[in-house]
């Protein structure tokens, strides 16, 4: 998903909920300092942190290096991160690529801006400040911040012989070897304020090879089978340490029975992606999901959308827990505000599904390990929401529900050690 359209709350609420806010956290970070972590790992269905299960309570700021680059967007990045951790969220899913647009972190291939490292430099010092992990995504199928269809461009700026689709980028021998650099470039930064590799930061969840492949062009899923495979074993020769997720939407392949009967519509089978089979590879340490009903069937019957929502969930829990044997995370889901007729209390039944489906598979050490939603932003940046994003303390209701799941995830092994105390006031309320 990307950014487009401002979402608009009253101002009283907005301005007696963060009263509430200030009264309840000031104060709480004021001696933090740099927090010696650990590294998460994978030990079949379940995240293993400091020898215990460990169960996400997550969300994504796209943003967060872009705005990072600005005059003053470091204050926002700081007070995003520090709001999550305030909400008892543990893992923000964010950016680690803009290619060759605005701000690009990958100027052309293999040349980068310094400056906009430093941005993303920043970005994992703060949320390592905050006692915040980060899932970093490394390149987008989406044309926002360059994506694919950027290194496609620049092989043809450099004269290759390519077909005009974009889909190139995982076939094509030369631009495989542009994104190997950018890995390798990449894994092997080291932090300019912390002055440790990214491959050997804890604060570092994991990797996302890329955000929401599809590769239509094969709709065998041969092509993307085989990019996932060499990309994904690449990257582990670099950095062992990390955990390491494909980026999917979950829709199922030509060959699986489920796309028939779990599928949101017949074309899903038809991307070139596959759930089963591209999450199998052994280098691929968790699954991704996403949730979108909103662009994905155009029944526009609420009920619908949430019926499909827990059905979607519950199968690749299952597909979790008894196929592939690994955790199951649910990196991005939304309700779109420009649904006819949506009321913000929609989208709060949409996320309580959600969370619910979440504690329930936590409760039975199933493999559903966590959920992020589409996604959150600070007041005064309105131009990078969309038809998903939130403020989420601008809505009391809303902000209960992401507070109470990160009460309800730490009963079960979600929380970071340091979180402790302060969860326990946070939960009592």
């Amino acid at each position: 998903m990307v950014a487009g359209n401002n979402l608009f709350f009253p101002i009283v609420v907005f301005a007696s909920f963060v009263a509430i806010l200030y009264i309840s956290f000031s104060g709480l970070w004021a001696h933090h300092s740099q927090k010696k972590l650990s590294f998460v790992e994978r030990n079949g269905t379940h995240f293993i942190l400091d020898g215990g299960v460990f169960y996400v309570n997550g969300w994504n700021s796209y943003w967060l290096m872009d705005y990072g680059v600005k005059e003053n967007g470091k204050y926002k990045v700081k007070s995003m991160l520090q709001a999550g951790a305030k909400m008892g969220l543990t893992v923000c899913r964010t950016w680690a690529f803009n290619d060759g647009d605005y701000n690009a972190l990958q100027i052309s291939p293999g040349q980068f801006d310094e400056k906009v490292f430093r941005a993303l430099d920043y970005v994992i010092a703060e949320a390592n400040q905050q006692g915040v992990r980060l899932l970093l995504a490394l390149v987008n199928n989406l044309e926002a911040f360059g994506g694919k269809t950027q290194y496609v461009k620049w092989a043809w700026e450099e004269g290759l012989c390519l077909t005009s689709s974009t889909d190139s980028f995982f076939y094509n021998p030369s631009i495989r070897g542009y994104f190997k650099n950018y890995l390798k470039t990449v894994l092997t930064r080291k932090n300019t304020i912390t002055g440790i590799e990214y491959r050997d930061d804890p604060t570092i969840f994991g990797w996302e090879l890329i955000n929401e492949p599809r590769c239509a062009t094969d709709a065998s899923g041969n092509t993307l089978q085989d990019w996932i495979e060499e990309m994904s074993t690449f990257l582990k020769t670099i950095d062992s340490k990390h955990l390491l997720t494909v980026g999917l939407e979950g829709f199922y392949g030509p060959k699986s029975p489920k796309r028939l009967t779990e599928n949101p519509e017949i074309w899903a089978s038809d991307l070139g992606t596959d759930f089963i089979r591209n999450s199998m590879i052994p280098t691929i340490d968790f699954a991704s999901v996403h949730i979108y009903p909103d662009h994905w069937t155009p029944v526009e019957d609420l009920e619908y959308k949430l019926k499909f929502v827990a059905r979607w969930m519950q199968s690749h829990i299952e597909d979790g827990d008894k196929e592939l044997l690994k955790p199951i995370m649910f990196t991005e889901f939304g309700l779109s505000s420009e649904n006819k007729g949506f009321d913000p209390a929609q989208r709060d039944r949409f996320y309580k599904i959600v969370f619910d489906i979440i504690n329930n598979s936590a409760k039975n050490r199933g493999s559903g390990a966590g959920s992020f939603p589409w996604q959150f932003f600070v007041g005064g940046m309105e131009d990078y929401s969309d038809e998903f994003g939130i403020v989420p303390w601008v809505r009391p209701s809303t902000f209960k529900l992401i507070t109470e799941q990160s009460c309800r995830v730490a009963q079960t092994r979600g929380v970071l050690l340091w979180q402790t105390n302060y969860l326990k006031r946070l939960c009592s309320h």
